[in-house]
């Protein structure tokens, strides 16, 4: 059996929404329980208590279901949502968080970074943001990229129907650059002409950022979604 994923996350990004799926022989389900389901309890929650003795520490199943007829973790998806938090704090960040959130040493402008932000929103090609794939389309609908701050917290928020290889630590990379006024706001918009991924920035640490949710169609629409996925876009 093969498990696919909604999103592929690069090493040191973290997932609290994504979605899996695996083809599983029906054969194969009574060897899913323990006992029998309890009246009122989830189908699978005996074998979503299973998996959580034999996981890793780091990975936890939330939840197991039936999938409907057409779904597919990753082509049936609509669109993913990805957050990325850094801290401004002069301490950096504090031990609890320090695992999500990339302690920046410098202040940051987030008017100028909302403002560069929304240059990149739409429809466009990314590959000067993504790394090189062979075959790989880097075409993408950023529908969202923006920008909240709590004090010292900063918080990108960003969709898209589908991202290319570090796209999102990129965007925020170069954003960064923004907010430190060592480039202007036009300068973003600037890199959507590129045709390779640009050398004048470095991607934000993976650890800052977090796949937070993917959204999906209608069960009646999920395999006309999975053709429109899967065909190749040119732009």
């Amino acid at each position: 059996m093969r498990l696919r994923a909604a999103g592929r996350t690069d090493t040191g990004v973290h997932a609290t929404g994504q979605v899996a799926h695996v083809d599983v022989p029906p054969d194969a389900l009574p060897n899913a329980y323990p006992r029998a389901p309890r009246v009122g309890e989830p189908e699978f929650l005996p074998l979503v208590r299973r998996l959580g003795r034999f996981l890793p520490s780091d990975v936890r199943v939330l939840r197991v279901a039936r999938a409907p007829a057409g779904f597919d973790a990753r082509f049936s998806a609509l669109r993913r949502h990805y957050t990325y938090l850094l801290s401004t704090a002069p301490y950096g960040v504090e031990p609890q968080r320090a695992r999500y959130v990339t302690a920046w040493p410098r202040p940051l402008d987030v008017d100028a970074m909302a403002a560069a932000s929304r240059d990149l929103v739409g429809l466009h090609d990314f590959a000067g943001f993504c790394r090189h794939r062979p075959n790989a389309t880097t075409i993408r609908d950023l529908q969202r990229l923006q920008w909240s701050r709590d004090g010292e917290l900063i918080t990108a928020h960003v969709t898209a129907d589908a991202f290319c290889w570090s796209m999102v630590r990129s965007l925020v990379g170069a954003l960064l650059a923004v907010g430190e006024h060592r480039r202007p706001v036009s300068w973003c918009r600037g890199l959507l002409t590129a045709t390779s991924r640009s050398s004048d920035f470095a991607a934000a640490p993976p650890h800052g950022l977090t796949l937070v949710g993917v959204d999906y169609p209608p069960d009646d629409q999920l395999e006309a979604r999975n053709l429109v996925t899967r065909d190749l876009r040119s732009r």
